[in-house]
């Protein structure tokens, strides 16, 4: 799958479809190439490459700034599980890190073209996968995947209508990816991971880790279920959280 992006009123790609009223001056236009898989979104408010080093940078190396920001550990972590964590945080100031460590010799104009060319490649890609998934089975093969990822865009084109480099901002790139780990994962797996991640944000002292654990093992005898770190209830969080901790402190050494 290819994706182009060019500011709002660029004008229409060759071969591209814009939807049944076509090509329209004066807004933020998406294009379908179905025969070769490709896509072209208008952003308003894009910020052009000016350098040909940039230019080639998006057209070329999205998917390593990508990379290099998917598998940034605590990215990942801030993203999936932390409710509290702003989409820009994510999108302006961890993704912008990423590209000024890489590109250190761009502009700063440039460095922020790259930025936006590669969290709208992210988030647009993974907002049309989630919709997609509910009109696919993994099980459907290839063919039908790309169907439903291509539907998936458009269905996405026309609930927003039009596309500006803030809403893309706004959104957490990791919404989507946890819906792809939810259905590779069981729940009680998920909640597992989301328990270690959230007791390594929170201080919990290697004593008071012990003492929750041995709590979290009398709430198991006496529920039948581990606490989860979900639940509406403060307590049952905090056992999760501390045996989560504990487990980590243990891996680590750190009880003789």
């Amino acid at each position: 799958m290819t994706v182009t992006f060019s500011p709002k009123s660029a004008g229409p790609l060759p071969d591209f479809d814009y939807g049944p009223e076509g090509y329209q001056e004066g807004k933020a236009n998406v294009g379908v190439n179905e025969e070769r898989g490709q896509y072209h979104f208008e952003i308003a408010g894009l910020v052009t490459p000016k350098s040909a080093e940039a230019a080639r940078i998006c057209e070329q190396d999205l998917n390593e700034v990508i990379a290099a920001f998917v598998q940034k550990k605590s990215v990942a972590e801030r993203g999936l599980f932390d409710e509290n964590t702003a989409p820009q945080e994510m999108t302006q100031v961890a993704m912008g890190k990423i590209v000024r460590d890489r590109y250190p010799d761009l502009s700063a104009e440039d460095q922020e073209a790259v930025r936006q060319h590669a969290i709208a490649a992210l988030n647009l890609t993974q907002k049309a996968k989630s919709l997609a998934m509910g009109a696919a089975d993994v099980n459907d093969g290839e063919q039908r995947a790309n169907t439903a990822l291509l539907e998936g865009v458009r269905q996405y084109a026309m609930d927003v209508r039009e596309l500006d480099i803030d809403l893309i901002d706004s959104i957490n790139p990791w919404h989507a990816a946890y819906a792809v780990l939810a259905k590779a994962m069981t729940e009680s797996t998920l909640k597992q991971v989301q328990a270690a991640i959230s007791a390594k944000r929170t201080k919990i002292l290697p004593d008071e880790a012990k003492e929750l654990a041995v709590a979290a093992v009398k709430f198991k005898k006496e529920r039948g279920r581990v606490p989860s770190i979900t639940s509406s209830d403060a307590w049952e969080q905090r056992l999760a959280e501390g045996a989560a901790a504990f487990m980590r402190f243990r891996e680590e050494g750190r009880y003789e």
